[in-house]
C-alpha cells in the first residue's frame, strides 16, 4: 500500500474499496455551525459496558468486527473538500479493540474513570479512520468494562443503543457459531449480522433530496418570526475547553409528580421540565428571553431505527418569562411553543445560514443554553451467563456554556449538568440545581402559583 495518504486513497476509490458522499445535513452543523474544530474531543460521544462473567477479549473483538461489517458509518472518514469535506465510506474495516488489565489497586472507581477518560479524550484522526474507539478494561475475574468513544459525526446518542445491541447480538452469535463448529468440526464458521435495512448515506442521500429550497422557504418564516430579537444568555466567549459534569437526581416522588402534573395539563414530560427549567433559568440570570437549544433524534421511520449515523437534528426553542402568570399558563404556552418549533423544524445548518448567523470562538451560532430529555433506546439485553450494564456518558461539547441533560433512570431522573468552568464555579451549579428542583417541587404542590413565587 502506498505510504503517501493522497495515493493510498486514489487507490482505495480505484479499487472500489472506498467511495465518495457528500456530508450529511446533521454533519453540516457540526463543520459549519459548532465553535470548535471538529476534531476537538469534545465531539466524542461515549459509553461504557459494565460486563459480570465469563467473556475473552477474542471473543469481544468478533463481535465488534461483525458490527463493523454492519454499521457502514463505522467505515466512515473525511476526506476535504473545495467546498465541505466528503465522506469517505470503506467497503471493509477491521475491529481494534484495545485491552487493558488494571491490578487490584489500579481497580479503585477513580482509578478506572481516570482510565476511561484517556480512551474518551484520545483524538481521532478524521482523514485515516476509524472514528470510533473501544478498550477492554479488565477489572478482575470476570469482571471487565468495555469503555467505547465514537466520533459525533457518525454517531448521536441513539447510535450508542444501537451500538450496544449490535454488539450484544454479534456476540451471542459467536457462541452459537463456536457451538455448531464444534458440532460438525469444522472451525472458523462465519457468522454475519443481517444488513441495516437502510444505510446511513442511503437516508443522507433522501434527505438532501427532500430538503430543497421550496421546502425550506416553507419554514423559514416561522423561525424569523420565532428568533427575532432573540440573544443568548450569556456575552461572547472564546473559550474552548471541555465541558465539566455533574449529576444530580430527581426523587422518586418528585418525579411522580412532574408526570402527574404533565397529565393532568394534557401535556407532555418534556414540555414540563422545559417550562420549569426557563422559569429556573429566568430566575437565575434576571432575563425573562429564554433561548436554548434542544436535540431531536430525527428518526421519524422505522427503516433507520437500526442504523448507527449522526441523524439527530436540533431546534431552537425560545420562552417568554411572564413574572405575574400561574404556572399553568405559562406552561401551557412552552407546550404550544415546543409544538410549533418541532413541527417546523429544519436542518440547522440551513437554518443558520438563512438567519444569517455566524459565530465566534467558542461559542454557538444561536444560542448558548442545551436543554435535553434523552429518551433514546437504551437495550435490555439478557447473554448467557453474563450480566451487563450499559451507561451512557453526557460529556457535553464545548458549544455551549451550560447543558442540562435528564433521563429517566428507573423511577428517578437523572439530571446532569454540563458547563463551561471558566464561566461557572460547582458551587454555582449546585445553586442551579437546587434552584430547578424547588421549582418543579414549588409547581408540583401548586400549579396555580404564580411564576414569580414559584420557589419562595
Amino acid at each position: 500500500m502506498p505510504q503517501d495518504p493522497r495515493a493510498q486513497f486514489k487507490l482505495w476509490l480505484e479499487s472500489g474499496e472506498a467511495r465518495l458522499q457528500p456530508i450529511s445535513l446533521p454533519q453540516r452543523e457540526l463543520w459549519e455551525n459548532s465553535p470548535v474544530n471538529v476534531a476537538n474531543a469534545g465531539n466524542h460521544i461515549c459509553g461504557l459496558i459494565e460486563i459480570k462473567g465469563p467473556i475473552t477479549r477474542e471473543q469481544c473483538e468478533t463481535a465488534l468486527q461483525r458490527v463493523i461489517e454492519r454499521q457502514e458509518a463505522l467505515r466512515i472518514s473525511f476526506l476535504p473538500g473545495k467546498e465541505r469535506p466528503l465522506q469517505m465510506i470503506r467497503a471493509t474495516g477491521t475491529a481494534e479493540l484495545g485491552y487493558r488489565e488494571l491490578s487490584s489497586n489500579d481497580a479503585r472507581p477513580k482509578v478506572l474513570e481516570e482510565v476511561m477518560q484517556e480512551t474518551y479524550r484520545q483524538p481521532f484522526d478524521l482523514l485515516q479512520g476509524p472514528l470510533n474507539r473501544v478498550e477492554m478494561i479488565r477489572r478482575g475475574s470476570n469482571d471487565h468494562v468495555l469503555a467505547f468513544s465514537i466520533h459525533h459525526a457518525i454517531a448521536d446518542g441513539w447510535s450508542l443503543g444501537v451500538f450496544v445491541q449490535d454488539l450484544c447480538t454479534a456476540y451471542v452469535m459467536g457462541l452459537s457459531g463456536i457451538r455448531k463448529a464444534v458440532a460438525v468440526g469444522v472451525l472458523g464458521l462465519k457468522n454475519t449480522l443481517p444488513a441495516v435495512p437502510q444505510t446511513y448515506t442511503e437516508w443522507a442521500t433522501g434527505e438532501r433530496a427532500f430538503w430543497q429550497a421550496v421546502e425550506l422557504e416553507k419554514r423559514l418564516p416561522f423561525w424569523r418570526s420565532q428568533l427575532a430579537g432573540s440573544s443568548k444568555i450569556w456575552s461572547l466567549s472564546n473559550d474552548t475547553s471541555p465541558l465539566q459534569r455533574q449529576v444530580s437526581f430527581i426523587s422518586v416522588d418528585l418525579t411522580r409528580g412532574i408526570k402527574s402534573l404533565a397529565t393532568s395539563q394534557s401535556t407532555t414530560l418534556f414540555s414540563t421540565l422545559l417550562a420549569a427549567f426557563q422559569l429556573t433559568l429566568s430566575k437565575w440570570t434576571g432575563k425573562d428571553d429564554i433561548l436554548v437549544g434542544t436535540p431531536v433524534a430525527n428518526r421519524n421511520k422505522e427503516v433507520v431505527r437500526e442504523t448507527m449515523g449522526y441523524f439527530a437534528g436540533v431546534v431552537p426553542l425560545r420562552g417568554q418569562v411572564e413574572q405575574e402568570k400561574p404556572f399553568t399558563e405559562h406552561l401551557r404556552n412552552i407546550s404550544e411553543m415546543a409544538l410549533d418549533s418541532f413541527a417546523n423544524a429544519m436542518p440547522f445548518a440551513e437554518l443558520a445560514a438563512a438567519m444569517g448567523e455566524t459565530h465566534g470562538v467558542g461559542e454557538h451560532s444561536i444560542f448558548d443554553v442545551r436543554f435535553a430529555l434523552q429518551n433514546h433506546p437504551v437495550p435490555d439485553v439478557v447473554l448467557p451467563r453474563i450480566s451487563t450494564k450499559l451507561r451512557m456518558r453526557s460529556t457535553g461539547t464545548a458549544r455551549f456554556e451550560l447543558g442540562c441533560e435528564i433521563t429517566e433512570v428507573g423511577t428517578e431522573l437523572e439530571v446532569v449538568w454540563l458547563y463551561k468552568p471558566y464561566r461557572f464555579s460547582a458551587s454555582n451549579i449546585n445553586e442551579l440545581n437546587g434552584l430547578f428542583l424547588g421549582v418543579l417541587a414549588n409547581v408540583c404542590k401548586n400549579p396555580q402559583i404564580r411564576t414569580s413565587v414559584s420557589t419562595s
